[in-house]
């Protein structure tokens, strides 16, 4: 057969399906580019991280310091030691009225257990990192409250 693609003669009149036939090499081509597999997999990434609550979140705090929220806990840097981020959570959670359940220090670390009126418990811990810089862990709940959390890390920089 002579002059036309797919076996059709030249001249001869060609089908939809003929045309549609002749177009889709060219459309396989273009479907899975490397490109458009990339974007996908971000796509698909970034939601299952978002889902999963693994996403950290990172914002500048008062003084310079950085809060990072991460699976349901709020971390933050304090510039003070441990023995007055100790005071100034004590006074945080008695403003806020919560329940006292335990408090433990040691020099380099330190945990307040308190529950709300709703009965979320809050755990605050210490960690020392340096003579000046006190790291500060909230959790609020079993899948952490982020609004609770920052309103608690509000009240212990202003006791400070």
């Amino acid at each position: 057969m002579a002059g036309g693609s797919l076996g059709v003669p030249a001249g001869a009149p060609r089908s939809k399906l003929a045309a549609a036939r002749s177009i889709l090499p060219s459309m396989k081509q273009n479907r899975f580019s490397p490109l458009r597999a990339f974007l996908a997999f971000l796509v698909l990434t970034a939601a299952l991280l978002v889902q999963s609550g693994c996403v950290a979140v990172v914002a500048a705090g008062a003084a310079g310091t950085g809060v990072a929220w991460y699976n349901g806990r709020m971390d933050a840097s304090i510039d003070a030691g441990i023995d007055d981020v100790y005071r100034a959570s004590q006074r945080a959670l008695a403003q806020l009225e919560f329940a006292k359940i335990s408090e433990s220090k040691s020099a380099v670390d330190a945990q307040l257990v308190s529950r709300t009126a709703l009965d979320k418990k809050v755990e605050i811990a210490l960690t020392k990192t340096s003579d000046r810089s006190t790291k500060v862990s909230i959790r609020v709940g079993v899948f952490g409250d982020e609004s609770l959390s920052m309103a608690i890390l509000d009240r212990i920089r202003a006791s400070l």
